[in-house]
């Protein structure tokens, strides 16, 4: 019997996951909140060298991730994401999926995420999902994405396209067609989609097609980040207003 994922508690849950001996599962870097005894942990190159340094292009990730083990026995362990938010459990197999950063927390050790070459160039040249590469599943198991907020699953349908912020996607069905652009309007010009874009604060966006299922969060990481900064910033005082909170503590 594989390892089983589960979550505990309603909002920004812990992942459970029990291990029978043997069992093994892997995680982002500093997912492990608490452990038993039975379980080991190790850091570990996974996919080789070549995928480690190519997940670290994509999503500026550590170069090792988390490995558990059940090597003495039963255990179970508890995994939290980096970010606040929720978590959703994947089944994989019948299904593939692409990950957008950081959504990666946890999988079974049968899963493969893999980092890849995006199919949609151009889309990489102005997009937000790991630039030119991506990172996709392959194999069988269960894979854990989290999102910054409440997570909500979308349904795409053929002849009804959904357009969707860049930064609140989290991961997508593989089968879905998708391409980039900086506007949702259709009869613009480039130079008036991005003016658009601008003056709307609509961002980048990600259109899909076809058939399959998009996950998406609640609050954008990068949007909440700069607002963040913008509050330090207007805390500056001294050095001219242009130091912000951190530098008068530096």
């Amino acid at each position: 019997m594989a390892a089983t994922f589960s979550l505990i508690g309603t909002i920004e849950p812990f992942l459970h996951c029990n291990l029978k001996k043997g069992d093994r599962i892997y995680c982002e870097a500093n997912a492990m909140v608490m452990m038993e005894s039975n379980l080991e942990l190790k850091g570990k190159l996974q996919g080789g060298i070549m995928q480690a340094l190519m997940r670290r292009f994509a999503n500026d990730e550590s170069l090792f991730q988390q490995e558990i083990e059940a090597v003495h026995g039963e255990g179970d362990c508890l995994l939290a994401p980096t970010l606040d938010g929720d978590m959703q459990i994947i089944d994989i197999g019948e299904k593939h999926y692409t990950l957008n950063d950081g959504a990666f927390v946890a999988a079974t050790h049968n899963v493969d995420v893999r980092a890849n070459i995006q199919r949609n160039l151009g889309g990489a040249v102005f997009g937000d999902t790991g630039g030119f590469v991506v990172m996709q599943t392959s194999g069988s198991g269960q894979l854990v994405v989290s999102g910054f907020g409440s997570l909500f699953e979308i349904e795409v349908t053929p002849r009804k396209d959904v357009i969707i912020d860049n930064g609140h996607v989290v991961c997508w069905d593989s089968r879905l067609d998708y391409k980039l652009s900086v506007s949702t309007s259709k009869k613009n010009g480039f130079m008036s989609n991005i003016i658009n874009s601008v003056t709307s604060g609509e961002g980048m966006v990600l259109n899909f097609s076809g058939s399959g299922k998009v996950i998406i969060c609640s609050r954008n990481r990068d949007s909440y980040q700069g607002w963040i900064q913008s509050i330090l910033g207007s805390n500056s005082g001294g050095r001219g207003g242009n130091g912000g909170f951190l530098d008068q503590i530096m």
